[in-house]
């Protein structure tokens, strides 16, 4: 299926979907891949936030732009695989059965599967800027996201 069926899929039942994906077995390229597409996409969801940043603050638009870029395309893939392999040490203190690449797995679908919400986060905060809504939509999106993550590590946990 593509990745977009995918995240359709995901939003219907996550623990089906994630499922799936782990039935193709262990391939790093397509964790690495789901991992980056995502931080990618958080990254191009910042823009309409810094943009506004930029225009009241007078900053420089193109400094703001290179330090998300730092942070999502650099350092926060670093930082998703350490919080990946932390759950795998959690889960397996829980009795879970399964592996390191499951639990990856786990977050880095759960990130990218939340990725449309998170641009409409992104579009709230750049165009009505800080109040209800966008707290609204970042709790909505925050929620997705950890009912996805939890949803697939159960899934990636479970005795095969």
């Amino acid at each position: 299926m593509p990745v977009s069926s995918d995240i359709v899929a995901t939003y219907r039942g996550p623990r089906t979907a994630i499922a799936r994906i782990l039935s193709t077995g262990q391939r790093e390229d397509r964790a690495l891949m789901i991992l980056m597409s995502a931080c990618l996409i958080a990254f191009i969801a910042r823009w309409p936030a810094l943009a506004r940043q930029a225009h009241i603050s007078g900053e420089d638009l193109n400094m703001l732009l290179g330090g998300a870029l730092l942070a999502w395309l650099f350092i926060a893939p670093l930082a998703l695989y350490a919080i990946g392999a932390f759950t795998r040490i959690v889960a397996k203190v829980l009795r879970g059965k399964g592996n390191w690449y499951g639990a990856r797995m786990a977050l880095f679908w759960a990130l990218l599967a939340s990725s449309p919400l998170m641009l409409l986060n992104g579009l709230v905060e750049g165009l009505i800027g800080p109040g209800p809504g966008l707290q609204v939509v970042g709790f909505l999106w925050f929620v997705t996201f950890i009912w996805f993550w939890v949803s697939g590590l159960i899934e990636a946990e479970r005795p095969n």
